[in-house]
């Protein structure tokens, strides 16, 4: 395993349940497939001071990298993406939050809710995972409360968010409406500024986009979020999604049971989550 660098860890974290049906941290080198099939458990606590322990275990599977106190999620954050909703471009970020409810893992299922199954929609998107309590933070600053990098979807019952309910709350957070992962990539081994980052529907890309794109960058987003919130350890920050979601498409395309969703971050991996119905089946 990777150890120290630049006088911090530098690795890949997975949260992950072991063959003895243990929850764990550790850190995992994925194999040539992008899977996780072995992690060294880490001691300590991943917002504190930690350290592989040079104990390897198998992973039996992954969770969501962490379990968070709070989601918040930024809407609009990508020019093109704001244009293609009939939006206009933003001068401030714009905030929503999703429930800590709808966080599932790499390779749970997105349920489609059986009270809005018909316009629910993808959105790729990079996560931040703020690793210390922050509050008023600058944007020079911001890199030293991030604990690391995961992929997100932020998946978006569309009729409930634009016209049922006219506004975000429960069309963002229906149970498994956010998955995460497969793993946090540490802050010192990632530059998030210019990622290439991608929304797969069944293996065709539908959203293929570089984080550079970002109206308001990682630093900027922090400091922002950090003037109206305090951000404690384990928050989830995403940062919005790239051009190419599915309500903006002609046809619109929706996810139905039996697709097959992959978020894929330059640096970080691959998020893969199956579509099923709201009775759990694939079709």
């Amino acid at each position: 395993m990777e150890r120290y660098r630049n006088g911090g860890l530098t690795m890949k974290i997975a949260r992950f349940v072991d063959e003895s049906w243990q929850v764990q941290y550790g850190v995992v080198e994925p194999s040539a497939d992008g899977r996780a099939v072995r992690a060294e458990v880490i001691e300590g606590n991943i917002f504190g001071r930690f350290s592989p322990s040079g104990v390897v275990v198998g992973v039996k599977k992954l969770l969501a990298p962490v379990s968070p106190p709070n989601v918040i999620a930024i809407g609009l954050n990508y020019r093109d993406h704001a244009k293609e909703s009939g939006m206009a471009i933003p001068e401030e970020p714009v905030i929503f939050l999703k429930a800590t409810s709808s966080v599932v893992g790499p390779e749970d299922a997105i349920v489609l809710p059986a009270e809005a199954p018909d316009e629910v929609d993808y959105e790729a998107e990079l996560v931040v995972v703020i690793g210390k309590r922050a509050k008023d933070v600058s944007a020079a600053e911001a890199r030293g409360v991030i604990l690391g990098y995961t992929c997100g979807n932020d998946v978006s019952a569309r009729d409930c968010q634009l016209k049922r309910d006219k506004q975000w709350a429960r069309g963002k957070s229906f149970d498994t409406f956010c998955p995460i992962g497969p793993w946090l990539v540490t802050a010192d081994a990632l530059d998030p500024s210019d990622l290439a980052i991608k929304l797969l529907l069944n293996n065709a890309a539908l959203q293929n986009s570089r984080t550079s794109e970002l109206i308001f960058g990682v630093d900027e987003l922090i400091s922002f979020l950090s003037r109206q919130f305090t951000l404690l350890p384990g928050t989830v920050i995403m940062t919005g999604t790239p051009p190419g979601v599915g309500f903006a498409l002609k046809p619109p395309k929706y996810l139905k049971a039996g697709d097959d969703a992959v978020v894929e971050i330059e640096g970080i991996g691959r998020l893969r989550n199956p579509v099923v119905g709201p009775d759990g089946r694939k079709g």
